[in-house]
């Protein structure tokens, strides 16, 4: 009888042609996605392959979105930019999104990523994909030139962690909170460079877009990929996405007796959290820092700016204004989020409290925003509040969910979002 797989081993065992794996194994897997962007991507890529004389395994597999360093904003930044657009064309990318939004929320929404697949991606927080059932994980520039010439890449068989979640969320609280939990629990290495799986009941409640949240911040765990595994939910959402062809759902789940390392969580218990500077793990409940002033509030990053995170800060700034001399920023995560969030009126609501609208790209939470005041005191949707990582090194970063940002921007300090939502 065959030994009891987790899904981290069911897909890397597809992925390199093989039954099953085990634990500690290392085994040299096919990648079907190879990702990256304008600052991971062709800047460094291009020289290499020029140097060796190497040409790429199947331009079709590989996906490029610009939305690092733009708008472009000085010469580097063109400079940048320009070089992912030449290169682009060169290589007759089939798959390039330029300025529509972060990498993480445009390839999930155009199809790219699905279940089983064996993905890589040139940015820390490629671990996104696998809130839909794949195996994606981040890796440098070095190892993605062995995956652009080759379309391989070695892999040592993790450990699974199951992260089970059980109850339901209160109103107000949301995967942010729950991820930021969990960091606070067990550290920045917690995961252990381990593969996460999120499961439980509070889980499978969550839409694809909160889904991701969790998947994109097991990164801050210190996991090498936060998995989900899929269900009808994820089927909808990808049959929006234009993805026809036949999902086997059914195969991509954990085993019954597999072996792994399990946690338990009660989402009914959990309040809003925040990390304090400058720390992801700096995390405690709401009420720790509710004495807190804040001058600015950021609503940006592919872990705070998706359609339904616009929606939540909406629905605590609907016909309320920004405290005296608070600035309110929002950067959407992808033009077609911002869109939809036009149409809805998602975005007037915004604008009627006082938010100042940025463009769908990385901005000021890779530092490339240029828009947080030196000295400030800031709380953010991002996913990381290192010293100097927004771009100021004397900025004092606190991170939160979408509603206790917007929250905290109508009060002026650290507030609890559930107060609005009475």
């Amino acid at each position: 009888m065959a030994q009891p797989q987790t899904l981290a081993q069911k897909l890397i065992a597809a992925a390199c042609g093989r039954e099953t794996v085990a634990e500690g194994e290392i085994v040299t897997c096919a990648v079907d996605l190879a990702m990256f962007h304008d600052s991971s991507g062709p800047r460094r890529l291009k020289p290499m392959l020029e140097e060796l004389g190497a040409t790429l395994w199947d331009p079709s597999r590989i996906v490029l979105v610009i939305d690092h360093y733009v708008p472009e904003s000085d010469d580097e930044s063109r400079r940048i930019v320009r070089i992912a657009r030449d290169w682009a064309a060169e290589q007759q990318l089939p798959n390039v999104y330029d300025s529509v939004g972060i990498c993480h929320v445009v390839v999930p929404q155009h199809g790219h990523i699905r279940p089983g697949m064996f993905c890589v991606g040139g940015d820390s927080h490629s671990p996104t994909g696998g809130a839909f059932g794949a195996y994606m994980f981040g890796i440098g520039s070095t190892e993605m030139l062995g995956v652009a010439v080759t379309g391989q890449i070695w892999v040592k068989v993790p450990k699974t962690l199951m992260m089970h979640w059980r109850g339901q969320l209160a109103a107000g609280v949301t995967a942010k909170d729950m991820m930021l939990h969990m960091i606070g629990r067990y550290g920045m290495n917690g995961g252990r460079y381990q593969a996460v799986e999120f499961c439980g009941e509070a889980v499978r409640a969550l839409s694809m877009q909160e889904r991701m949240t969790l998947s994109n911040m097991s990164a801050e765990l210190g996991s090498q990929v936060g998995l989900i595994a899929p269900d009808e939910t994820t089927a909808a959402w990808l049959r929006e996405a234009g993805v026809t062809e036949e999902l086997d759902l059914a195969r991509w789940q954990s085993d019954r007796d597999a072996d792994a390392e399990w946690h338990e969580f009660d989402a009914a218990a959990l309040a809003p959290q925040v990390a304090a500077p400058h720390s992801p793990a700096n995390t405690r409940g709401v009420d720790t820092y509710h004495d807190v002033p804040v001058q600015v509030a950021y609503i940006g990053a592919c872990t705070g700016a998706k359609l339904e995170d616009l929606r939540a800060a909406a629905t605590v700034l609907r016909d309320r204004r920004l405290a005296d001399g608070m600035q309110l920023m929002v950067a959407p995560a992808s033009r077609q989020d911002q869109d939809q969030a036009d149409r809805e009126g998602v975005m007037q609501v915004l604008r009627d409290a006082g938010a100042q609208v940025l463009a769908t790209s990385c901005g000021a939470c890779a530092g490339y925003g240029g828009s947080i005041p030196d000295g400030a005191s800031v709380i953010a949707t991002t996913a990381r509040n290192f010293k100097g990582r927004m771009g100021s090194e004397t900025a004092q970063v606190y991170l939160a969910s979408p509603y206790t940002v917007a929250a905290s921007a109508v009060v002026g300090r650290v507030a609890d979002p559930r107060e609005f939502l009475a």
